[in-house]
């Protein structure tokens, strides 16, 4: 990213701490309101964990989500990311339930197609469950945009936001909000078991469910995170489901420039090793290299661990608070594998076309549980879960001429691996590698290199406790007005002048930025 100026200024409105996406959209609104604003990035380049990053000479990759399935449509027309250089590769991308016969199923927004056979009643029932679950994201998408009410105060404002969501469930209709209330706190195993026959079905349908948590189909709440992410979905529109040109890099090297553009100072290979606190209040940052960095702001884009226990210090927050925050559920459970291939990758029961899609590794809803099973004792997945990619289908300059690249999002490699990671690296690569030739035969003679990282190697490498992609996992008692939690649930903390924006935060990970965005919201209206 070469769009970055130097630092003109002894102090600043907003100190940033952390350029992923959620950082520097939270920057870009806060500049556009006129506030003075300095991002500060530990990393050589911004994106943090949304970035493009060579793993083999000539093959790129997005390094950790590889799809852009939640930014919202409308936050893209605000910063007008278009213009400063954000284009795809491919939008609304076919999901395919690859199977071990080559009876594959291509999951449609009102259809179902494919080889696969499948009952007169999946047919008939599919898009109505898929038209059911979407009327509720979309009354769900609108929560996600705002700053969540905070339970216990008098304050109209949450009065208010508490009564617009009943409101919103309350027009549903009768049927749907019983059916709603009814499924909510449901698991996906059985809501789905309800609904269809076919396995393959049902384990598609499954994984969208559990991919990136700590869950498997039968764990309580998983509905919620199933509806949670169509709720995302919703504002993305036509760009659901989405490849960047040039990666996910690309996402955040359009959102540095439009932070620039409004007026942004942007600083990288600067890591921050202290917020400084003066009057019992925020006033700046220490960098690492010694830098005093004043600011009357200062917002995170850090997981709430490390921006509470570490940069700030549990000195200054309270015991019951801090041991909240220390068992903050935030340990990784996906794996991410990246295959740098001399001849493009082809899949058992697909044409040539179908390898652009999004691919699914999740037979069946078994299929899944067990292999989240190995993960409850400290063990990676046998037989695993993945969603495949073949970004160079679509973006053929992120390989050498004639080779291509797979990314595959593994389910289940526990962070705390009983085994340890430096041990069983290579063999779980190995194990992943003979899963996918079952549905691409002659794959492992077309690899050239390949790159497994881990839980463990987020954590290492973009900073994140845990490496959790979500930095805390979404689950009812860490969500909405609960995350990350209760007394730093509104984006603010229990220090006057310190902020949370990133993915910890409500409404959670992915590559959004609404997280960003409702903070800056947030700030702006504290201060008028």
């Amino acid at each position: 990213m070469s769009a970055v100026r130097p630092s003109a200024a002894a102090g600043y409105d907003c100190v940033v701490i952390g350029g992923g996406h959620n950082g520097l959209v939270c920057a870009a609104y806060l500049a556009r309101a006129g506030r003075s604003v300095l991002v500060l990035e530990a990393a050589a380049q911004v994106g943090g964990a949304a970035v493009t990053h060579e793993f083999a000479p000539g093959y790129r990759v997005s390094a950790c989500a590889h799809l852009l399935h939640q930014m919202s449509a409308q936050l893209i027309d605000e910063l007008a990311l278009a213009k400063h250089g954000l284009r795809f590769a491919a939008t609304q991308m076919p999901t395919v339930a690859l199977s071990g016969d080559g009876a594959s199923l291509t999951l449609g927004a009102t259809g179902l197609s494919g080889p696969a056979r499948l009952s007169a009643h999946d047919l008939d029932a599919y898009p109505r469950f898929v038209e059911r679950l979407a009327r509720f994201a979309r009354l769900l998408g609108p929560v996600l945009e705002q700053v969540p009410p905070e339970l216990g105060t008098s304050a109209w404002s949450d009065r208010f936001a508490l009564l617009g969501l009943g409101w919103r469930v309350r027009r549903l209709g009768r049927r749907d909000m019983r059916e709603l209330l009814r499924i909510g706190a449901m698991n996906v195993y059985d809501l789905l078991n309800e609904q269809f026959e076919s396995p393959l079905l049902k384990g598609a349908l499954g994984l969208d469910a559990v991919l990136g948590t700590n869950f498997g189909p039968r764990s309580p709440g998983t509905v919620l995170t199933l509806l949670y992410r169509l709720a995302a979905q919703t504002g993305a529109g036509e760009r659901s489901t989405a490849q960047p040109l040039g990666g996910m890099g690309a996402v955040c090297d359009s959102l540095a420039r439009a932070a620039v553009a409004a007026g942004v100072t942007i600083r990288t290979a600067a890591p921050v090793s202290r917020v400084l606190v003066a009057n019992d209040a925020a006033c700046g940052v220490l960098l690492e290299s010694g830098e005093r960095i004043d600011a009357r702001t200062v917002v995170s884009n850090a997981d709430p661990k490390t921006t509470l226990l570490k940069l700030l210090g549990a000195e200054h927050l309270d015991t019951g608070f801090v041991r909240r925050v220390s068992h903050l559920r935030s340990n990784g459970l996906a794996a991410k594998l990246h295959l740098a291939l001399d001849a493009a990758p082809r899949f058992s029961g697909l044409d040539a076309a179908a390898p652009g899609g999004r691919l699914l590794v999740a037979p069946s809803l078994d299929y899944i549980e067990r292999a989240f099973n190995h993960s409850k004792y400290g063990e990676y997945s046998d037989a695993p879960a993945i969603e495949v990619t073949v970004p160079t289908f679509h973006d053929p300059g992120l390989a050498p001429a004639g080779g291509h690249v797979i990314s595959a999002v593994v389910q289940y490699a526990p962070y705390a691996l009983r085994a340890g990671w430096d041990v069983e690296r290579e063999r779980m690569a190995d194990r992943v590698v003979d899963v996918l030739e079952q549905y691409s035969p002659g794959l492992r003679g077309m690899i050239r290199t390949r790159e497994l990282l881990t839980p463990l190697d987020f954590e290492r490498q973009f900073r994140i406790t845990g490496g959790h992609w979500h930095h805390a996992e979404l689950a009812f008692d860490q969500f909405f007005m609960l995350r990350p939690v209760p007394g730093a649930a509104q984006y603010g903390t229990l220090l006057p002048g310190l902020y949370l924006c990133g993915a910890g935060s409500h409404p959670g990970g992915g590559v959004m930025g609404t997280a960003g965005r409702n903070a800056a919201r947030r700030i702006l209206a504290k201060a008028a």
